[in-house]
């Protein structure tokens, strides 16, 4: 058996080998998804008006295809529509998502889409991050998107986090993509911001979601099934790219949630 194939190759790129067995993104045991519509399995239908229709089916979602993938726990922190603001605004309080008891060892923040794109919400800078207090970061995306983090942090300080950028469409327009642009830039800074972060940049090493993609991949504006198998394949041979590279950081997530710790270097 050749095991060069679990080694990092240096001129490897994220999605160059997709894993579908989920690879070593199995090392996390429990994974937290906040997201939107495409993070909750949302299917768009067709009333009697003729009016669509919207559906969350989260046992069709990304991350419950990942979950069954690596045979772990994953909660879907996720809704239809969902934002950054609206998460930080009474929502997440609602659903009693920051309950400890649904501390992971890992959480894939995908938000961004409603906020910028649909809602024209401004998107900030990191400087609108309180590193010492949440309750005082600024009322744009930045803030409220740092605001999920700090407090899941607080719930969680060991866990790894993954920030996923808006994949690329065709169909949207310059101004769109201007702001496609300007989220993926701020989630690689909120991955310098915080410790234990990285990116999962979609939208430089996803394919493009052209017409050919929606027709096989889409139900309407939002995914079929084998487009959220497919997510859910990207996401995990994304997180198995990001382990191989960076195998020092990622030795102890056994111990994460727990009071243990190895504090000799092997």
């Amino acid at each position: 058996m050749d095991f060069n194939m679990f080694y990092a190759a240096e001129d490897e790129k994220p999605l160059d080998h997709l894993c579908t067995d989920g690879g070593f993104a199995g090392i996390f045991r429990t994974i937290t998804c906040v997201g939107d519509s495409l993070s909750s399995g949302e299917f768009e239908g067709t009333g009697p008006n003729g009016k669509k229709t919207y559906h969350d089916f989260f046992e069709y979602s990304w991350g419950q295809y990942l979950a069954r993938m690596i045979g772990s726990k994953v909660y879907n922190f996720s809704r239809g529509g969902m934002t950054a603001k609206e998460y930080c605004d009474g929502w997440a309080e609602k659903k009693d998502f920051w309950n400890k008891e649904y501390a992971s060892q890992a959480y894939i923040i995908a938000l961004g889409v409603n906020d910028i794109y649909n809602q024209g919400m401004e998107l900030g800078t990191i400087e609108d991050i309180n590193r010492n207090d949440y309750r005082n970061n600024k009322p744009t995306f930045a803030g409220y998107y740092g605001h999920i983090i700090q407090r899941l942090k607080e719930i969680s300080p060991d866990a790894k986090f993954f920030f996923m950028t808006i994949p690329r469409e065709d169909r949207r327009t310059e101004e769109l993509n201007i702001k496609g642009d300007a989220h993926a830039k701020l989630m690689h800074e909120m991955a310098e911001f915080f410790d234990n972060s990285y990116v999962l940049d979609f939208r430089a090493y996803a394919p493009v979601y052209d017409a050919k993609f929606h027709e096989n991949f889409f139900l309407g504006g939002h995914m079929q099934p084998c487009g959220y198998i497919l997510t859910a394949r990207m996401v995990a041979s994304y997180m198995d790219y990001l382990i191989r590279h960076n195998m020092k950081d990622f030795k102890q997530v056994g111990f994460i949630g727990t009071p243990y710790r190895n504090t000799v270097e092997v």
